[in-house]
């Protein structure tokens, strides 16, 4: 456990987090597989991803997705002025977390049916009662998100960042393992045992290992209700209770609306969103956690300069690898869903739709990243507001554009209607940083993204080109070697042309690639060192 508990630098704990993402979405990857290999694009799919819509909609309610973030300056504060009164306010904070997130689950418990028929009109009656169901199995996992935030609040507070890193591997190994279970021992039963794999994955990863991470680390746990601080934690935390963004509910939009667009339509817009959040996950949430405690120190201190250097650095960084790695996956989109998914009761029509709906997605990489990097940069001023109310408006303003493009369009206009939306939020949310915080941290950002844009585009086309050459020659292979083939040339191609533009041509815009490898070589070689 010493391990774990070691306290990190700002470039390792991107690097830790950055891993810890890739390997959860890597399993998320492998358990979507399993879900398409069995099921495919069919209802009982619908029904699986559409029964988070219900659980998802109550964490984000209690800001559960950021509950750990509002607690770091708390929590630094508190630690700082007086270690056991510290102590108290964390206890608190765990306390009225469990009460109010237990309160709301038993309630939606209660009226499963209903919600099940709110959150999915499109589906047939019999799907409704099977999603009725699934929601009384999933909904329990719930009680241990918003306590389990504390933790890891208090290990980000701590510079611990590989234990959180890990949580999610947990939980996906919940999910797959009770998923394969279930279709080995009762293939009658369906995806129940995803469900229950959801249950499990939540109180093994999402509590019980960020509590007992901080307990190895020294906890002083008293249970209570009052602290003068949990005032300022719900004037934080309420407009992220009431504010609720198109980035958080992105996956519930696509849920809600893809059942208007026929059967099928939940699971493949599923299937390509897991693939589009893998570098969403990797570049940009693993670059805005890592940065975040640092930004918050910072500020503390007192160090408005040494902030925005910081703040242009990290989001420099995250937005020049966002971008090629989005552009590429563009290119290879079909032949990347076809490797990973095409196999079982997913077929050459699924893996060509699911194609389509990622590569729409993935234009949207970019603004994915820079909304994290700008939404904690909010945070770390502990203005909660502001994006809340940004993030409303914006939502409201493109709820027609989700009906729309569900009725007009099916899947597609979904899609489009997603991507639309994170882009409007990050224009918003850059205008009104800049208009509070002043444009010291995004100097030179928009004119560094052209450049690499710029020597990006011939490495997009030559990326696509390979693809489609290599899919002539190898069209009387298997279908599935045939896109691995597809998807390794076409990076070769892009990474080839790529780099080998920029690093003539603009070596400092390669400087990202260039400091990643010299870590991670840096890291492989103190470890060989220290083994020998």
């Amino acid at each position: 456990m010493r391990f774990f508990l070691k306290t990190q630098t700002i470039g390792v704990a991107a690097l830790a987090l950055g891993l810890g993402v890739l390997l959860s979405r890597v399993m998320g990857l492998v358990r979507d597989k399993i879900i398409s290999y069995a099921f495919g694009a069919g209802v009982e799919a619908d029904i699986y991803f559409t029964a988070f819509v219900v659980p998802d909609f109550i964490n984000y309610l209690l800001a559960g997705g950021y509950f750990s973030i509002t607690l770091v300056p708390l929590l630094s504060s508190a630690f700082e002025k007086d270690r056991a009164d510290g102590w108290r306010f964390f206890s608190a904070a765990v306390c009225w977390a469990t009460l109010a997130i237990t309160a709301l689950t038993a309630v939606a418990w209660i009226f499963a049916a209903p919600l099940a028929r709110a959150i999915a009109p499109g589906f047939a009656p019999e799907a409704t009662a099977r999603l009725a169901e699934f929601l009384r199995i999933i909904l329990p996992a719930q009680i241990c998100f918003l306590p389990g935030a504390c933790f890891t609040a208090l290990l980000y507070l701590r510079k611990q960042f590989t234990i959180p890193a890990i949580t999610p591997l947990v939980y996906n190994g919940g999910i797959i393992l009770f998923g394969v279970l279930g279709i080995a021992l009762a293939p009658e039963s369906g995806m129940k045992g995803f469900c229950w794999g959801v249950l499990f994955g939540a109180l093994c990863g999402s509590l019980l290992l960020p509590m007992l991470a901080v307990r190895a680390g020294g906890l002083e746990f008293a249970p209570c209700l009052s602290h003068p601080l949990m005032k300022r934690v719900l004037v934080l935390a309420l407009p992220l209770m009431l504010g609720q963004s198109i980035v958080v509910l992105d996956e519930q939009f696509v849920r809600i609306f893809g059942s208007l667009a026929g059967d099928g339509s939940v699971s493949l817009l599923n299937y390509a969103r897991r693939i589009m959040q893998v570098p969403v996950g990797v570049i940009a949430q693993a670059a805005g956690l890592a940065s975040y405690p640092f930004l918050v120190s910072l500020i503390t201190e007192g160090k408005m300069g040494e902030f925005h250097g910081k703040m242009r650095e990290a989001m420099g960084s995250a937005v020049l690898v966002a971008l090629p790695v989005s552009l590429w996956m563009m290119a290879a989109a079909e032949p990347i869903m076809r490797l990973i998914f095409q196999q079982g009761n997913f077929g050459s029509t699924d893996a060509e739709q699911s194609g389509l709906l990622l590569m729409i997605m993935m234009a949207a990489v970019v603004f994915w990243t820079i909304q994290q990097m700008l939404g904690r940069a909010f945070y770390a001023f502990q203005d909660m507001l502001t994006p809340a109310i940004t993030g409303t408006v914006v939502t409201v303003a493109t709820l027609p554009l989700y009906w729309a493009g569900a009725t007009w369009l099916g899947a597609p206009g979904v899609a489009l209607a997603g991507s639309a939306g994170i882009a409007l939020y990050t224009a918003a949310l850059w205008r009104r940083f800049s208009g509070k915080y002043g444009g010291h941290s995004l100097r030179g950002l928009l004119g560094q993204t052209g450049r690499a844009l710029a020597f990006c585009l011939p490495a997009t086309l030559g990326a696509w080109g390979t693809a489609h050459g290599v899919a002539l020659l190898a069209s009387g292979h298997n279908p599935v070697f045939s896109a691995f083939l597809q998807t390794m040339a076409s990076g070769l191609a892009f990474a080839a042309l790529y780099l080998g533009l920029l690093l003539p041509l603009a070596p400092e815009l390669a400087a990202p690639f260039v400091g990643l490898w010299r870590k991670v070589t840096e890291k492989i070689l103190r470890r060989g060192k220290a083994a020998s």
